[in-house]
């Protein structure tokens, strides 16, 4: 009789003994777990032994379980090494998933307003315990995952990996490119700084240009949420990122390891006799089960990713903070995000519908029916010379066109804007401004100049400094005093004469910031012929002080923003009626409060 008004574990207690009855109950659990495996089956698999059982058991999680039955149960054993497969598919799914549980975490303390996103930001990197180590994974992820998938495509194409009866495998690849690249972009303005909402405006103005324009006009404001990026286009980029793009990706990746588990992975094209597809035709001798083998190997790339990814946020990588984003200034030197420079390297080539529109389109185009244009049915390399120029061609043009994208080319950017940022920029990726760590015991109100350091020794500072006073009254530089006054003027500055005072070479870091400042200008004789700059720092109020950068150069003439040199190598310079020389004056201020504390980062 039971024990109780139904079987239970009890009543095999009292059959079969405790010890027993625990083996088979704890035996049962792991078979219904593993969809067929239980106890033996694993430890034989742990072991490397070969299955006791018939039919093989390890075989059974792949027609039964919910997990693997996206998954071959056996793989042909040259699709198993390095060689071709490189584990990059597998990668590329661990990415996504890696990504969605790095992104929930972020989630949870992040709120899509301009109000708050920015503060939300400094509260994940100092408040939220392991906030900042996620925030680094989650973003080196999103870069990780782009490289790895874009390398997982020319695997796949160097291998004719495309071709019949797989076209279809490698179209649905194009689009998981494409997802996860846009995915990557839309996360791209969350964080709300400078940064991101310039490097997201340079991507999104680019739609404006898609032709008619009624089109390009209406699709930028379906992007942006108006005619600026603001509340309404930072709640779309993270609708986008966070529901739209991920369910598309989902989708599109089942489809994809569907179709890979149809078709089976092809083998290397050496392997195969020419027009044939052998790869669901296994030999028994060839086979390598996924269990244990290729579980084993994909849990040690797991391992081995996920140990190098925290290894470089720990100590090499930090994702990029800057200031509060601000739709009125534009920050020197902005680009789009690294996988959309190749597209901003076209822009500088000319039109903007062709070459951001309609360039891109037939780009990716083409990589996306590539599969069924090339219908030879060799895979051989000696067989592809066109195809592989083709790719090499491809890759080429996009390595050049990156570059083209780089703010250093094709943009003239003067040199006094160049100095003057590097000067006083805001902090950004662990770089700051010369000025901002000066400690605010230090910031003495005066005016100081670069000329100090012409002097032979540091004694003769006050004197070189005294010399130069009286050149701007009544000398040599004069006119520039007079210049820079005017300036000032039109800055709202009370400043109606100029006297400079020595800096002591006491080791400050004033002294280090104007020395480094005129080191700057010295570098540039070409661009700023005469050039000399100016430090003067004003109290505002209690606790407050105003810090004016200024650089005084003589004018000249230029083509394109390059000066036109003369016969001597010398820029030709700008002269009034009288025949002297025409001054230039350019300036930045900031304003450092007495608990702001800025800090060079540890190596700058």
């Amino acid at each position: 009789m039971s024990v109780l008004p139904f079987p239970s574990f009890l009543d095999d207690v009292k059959e079969k003994g405790l010890r027993r009855a625990l083996y088979e109950g704890i035996n049962n659990v792991v078979e219904r777990l593993t969809a067929g495996m239980n106890v033996q089956d694993l430890r034989e698999a742990l072991r490397g032994d070969p299955p006791s059982r018939k039919p093989n058991p390890r075989l059974q999680p792949h027609a039964d379980g919910f997990w693997l039955h996206m998954r071959p149960s056996y793989f042909h054993k040259s699709v198993t090494g390095l060689y071709p497969e490189f584990r990059l598919g597998w990668l590329s799914t661990y990415f996504v998933f890696f990504e969605t549980i790095t992104g929930i975490f972020l989630m949870v303390w992040y709120t899509p307003s301009p109000e708050v996103a920015y503060s939300n930001m400094l509260a994940i990197m100092s408040n939220v315990p392991l906030g900042q180590f996620m925030r680094d994974l989650h973003r080196l992820g999103a870069e990780a995952m782009v490289l790895i998938v874009t390398l997982h495509m020319l695997r796949t194409f160097f291998t004719a990996s495309y071709k019949k009866p797989r076209e279809f495998t490698w179209f649905s690849g194009v689009l998981l490119l494409a997802f996860t690249m846009f995915l990557s972009f839309s996360g791209y303005l969350l964080p709300w700084d400078q940064l991101a909402l310039w490097a997201v405006t340079i991507g999104a103005s680019m739609v404006e240009a898609a032709p008619p324009e009624v089109v390009g006009t209406n699709l930028n404001l379906l992007l942006r949420g108006g005619p600026e990026i603001g509340a309404n286009g930072l709640l779309r980029f993270y609708l986008l990122h966070v529901l739209a793009v991920p369910a598309l990706l989902f989708v599109f990746l089942g489809v994809h390891y569907y179709k890979v588990v149809v078709h089976a992975h092809s083998l290397p094209p050496r392997e195969e006799n020419i027009g044939e597809d052998t790869a669901k035709r296994v030999p028994l001798d060839k086979r390598v089960y996924f269990i244990p083998d290729i579980l084993t190997s994909e849990i040690m790339w797991i391992g081995v990713t996920t140990l190098v990814l925290v290894v470089l946020v720990t100590w090499f990588f930090h994702a990029p903070l800057e200031n509060h984003a601000d739709p009125q200034v534009t920050p020197l030197g902005t680009t789009a995000p690294w996988y959309f420079l190749w597209i901003q390297g076209a822009l500088k080539l000319g039109d903007k519908v062709f070459w951001g529109i309609i360039f891109p389109t037939i780009y990716v185009g083409i990589l996306a029916v590539f599969p069924y244009i090339d219908t030879a049915p060799s895979r051989r390399w000696a067989h592809r010379r066109f195809q592989l120029s083709f790719a090499f061609v491809m890759i080429t043009g996009t390595v050049i066109l990156s570059y083209m994208g780089l703010p250093e080319f094709g943009v003239v950017t003067s040199a006094d804007s160049e100095i003057l940022h590097e000067l006083v920029k805001e902090p950004a990726h662990n770089h700051m401004g010369i000025m901002l760590p000066i400690p605010f015991d230090e910031l003495r109100p005066g005016m100081y100049t670069t000329r100090q350091f012409e002097a032979a020794s540091p004694d003769e500072a006050a004197e070189v400094v005294s010399a130069f006073n009286t050149q701007i009254g009544n000398g040599q530089f004069e006119a520039s005093g007079s210049t820079l006054i005017a300036y000032l003027a039109s800055q709202h500055l009370p400043v109606t004469s100029l006297n400079f005072t020595a800096l002591p070479n006491d080791g400050g870091e004033l002294y280090n910031a104007v020395h480094e400042f005129e080191e700057l200008i010295a570098g540039r004789p070409t661009e700023l012929p005469e050039g000399w700059g100016a430090v003067i720092i004003s109290d505002v109020q209690d606790g407050l002080k105003r810090i004016d950068v200024m650089m005084v150069w003589q004018d000249y003439e230029n083509q394109n923003g390059r000066p036109i040199l003369n016969a001597d190598g010398e820029p030709t310079i700008i002269v009034d009626e009288a025949g002297n020389p025409v001054w230039r004056v350019n300036s930045q201020h900031i304003f450092i409060h007495e608990n702001s504390q800025y800090f060079a980062a540890p190596g700058t």
